[in-house]
């Protein structure tokens, strides 16, 4: 992930209710939610959604999906993967204690999946 990339990411996460609703897409896990659901659990209008929506898809945080009649929002973990990555990969010079309850909270909501145990997270995910 290049700086700029970064930026743009960490930006449209600057904002309080964008920041509280991709923090319920976090929670809502890879099934999403649906736009309407999304205005409701967040108490604002439909219209200021859908703008901290597309702020949050412009910076590739988030990705929709049409089911039916309802537009269907997720966060995209590869992005947001990526994001954490970038943030990390030159966390503690050395000084594991430092990173230590990142990596205990990272292992105990995400499991490496299988295959993925050999690489580096640093190295597999970072495009320069």
């Amino acid at each position: 992930m290049d700086t700029n990339d970064a930026i743009k990411r960490l930006s449209a996460l600057a904002q309080e209710s964008r920041l509280e609703v991709f923090r319920l897409l976090v929670k809502a896990g890879p099934e999403g939610k649906a736009a309407g659901d999304i205005a409701r659990n967040i108490g604002i209008p439909s219209n200021t959604l859908s703008a901290q929506l597309l702020i949050l898809s412009n910076a590739g945080l988030v990705k929709a999906r049409r089911d039916g009649r309802s537009i269907i929002y997720a966060v995209n973990y590869e992005s947001m993967s990526d994001l954490l990555v970038f943030l990390t990969e030159d966390c503690c010079g050395g000084r594991t204690e430092i990173c230590a309850p990142l990596a205990a909270l990272a292992s105990q909501c995400c499991p490496p999946a299988k295959g993925k145990a050999d690489e580096t997270p640093a190295r597999s995910r970072r495009r320069r």
